[in-house]
C-alpha cells in the first residue's frame, strides 16, 4: 500500500464502517468455525496484519501473531501493545511446518504477485485439520481508487478464488459473497469516480461523517445472513478453507 495509508487506517480503524463491519462480518466466522476449540495453547497468524486491530481480536482465540512486509504497518501495531510482530513477505514464511491452529488473510492475497504461493505457505506453516480464513475484493468491473492506491493485483471471482485455494493444498468449505447491501452504493460511487477522473489518495473519507454509524451497522448486520445462507453477490469474498 501507499505507506501514508497505513498512518490513516491507524487513524480510523476502529470506528470506521468498512473496517469495523468487516470484523463483525469475519470474527463472526471464525467464532462459528472454531466453536470452543481454540485455547490459550493454540496458534494464530494474522497474515498482512497491518496496524495490528485485526490482531487485536485475534488474541481471544490464542498466542496471536501478526505478519507484514511493511515495518511501517508493525509500528502502528506495536502501539496496540502487540509484541508478536514478524517482518516477512507471504510467499516466504519464517515459521516451522504445522505452527498455527488458524491463519487469517483478510484483504492479503490480492496484494501478492504470486497468490498461489503465498496460499502454499499458508498449508505448509497450518496443522492438519487447521482452517484457513480468507477476505478479498471481488470482480474486476469493481475497480476503484481505494484498488489503486493500496497496490492490489487483481480481484476475485468466486471461481478464481477457489481456484487458487485448491491448487495451495485447502479444501474450501465455504465460499460466499460479502457486503451485498453497499453493492449499489459503492458501485454508482465508484462508476462517478471513473466518469470524473477524480484521483484520491483513500476512499475512506468519500463518506459524510454523519453517514458513517448508519453504513456500519447496515454492513455489520450481514452477519446475521450469513449465519444462514450464502449471499449471491457482494464487493468481497468470504471464505473459510481446511488443510485436510
Amino acid at each position: 500500500m501507499d505507506l501514508a495509508l497505513y498512518d490513516s487506517t491507524y487513524q480510523v480503524e476502529n470506528g470506521h464502517w468498512w473496517f469495523a463491519g468487516r470484523r463483525a462480518i469475519v470474527f463472526d466466522q471464525v467464532r462459528a468455525v472454531l466453536n470452543g476449540s481454540a485455547s490459550p495453547r493454540s496458534a494464530v497468524l494474522d497474515l498482512g496484519c497491518g496496524t495490528g486491530r485485526n490482531l487485536l481480536e485475534l488474541t481471544q482465540f490464542g498466542r496471536a501473531v501478526g505478519l507484514d512486509i511493511e515495518e511501517r504497518a508493525l509500528l502502528w501495531s506495536r502501539k496496540r501493545q502487540l509484541a508478536e510482530l514478524v517482518r516477512s513477505t507471504a510467499e516466504v514464511l519464517p515459521f516451522r511446518d504445522e505452527a498455527f491452529h488458524s491463519v487469517m488473510a483478510l484483504d492479503l492475497l490480492e496484494h501478492l504477485d504470486d497468490d498461489v504461493s503465498g496460499v502454499r505457505e499458508v498449508w505448509r506453516v497450518l496443522r492438519r485439520g487447521g482452517h484457513f480464513f480468507v477476505f478479498v475484493p471481488a470482480y474486476r468491473w469493481l475497480w476503484g481508487p481505494q484498488d489503486d492506491v493500496s497496490h492490489h493485483r487483481r480481484r476475485y471471482t468466486p471461481p478464481l478464488l477457489r481456484s487458487v485455494l485448491r491448487s495451495g493444498g485447502f479444501a474450501v468449505d465455504r465460499l460466499t459473497h460479502a457486503n451485498l447491501l453497499l453493492l449499489p452504493l459503492i458501485l454508482g460511487g465508484r462508476l462517478f469516480l471513473r466518469a470524473s477522473r477524480t484521483k484520491l489518495d483513500t476512499e475512506n473519507r468519500l463518506h459524510p461523517n454523519w453517514s458513517n454509524g448508519m453504513l456500519r451497522r447496515v454492513f455489520a448486520s450481514e452477519r446475521f445472513m450469513l449465519r444462514h445462507f450464502d449471499l449471491p453477490l457482494g464487493v468481497s469474498l468470504l471464505c473459510v478453507a481446511t488443510k485436510r
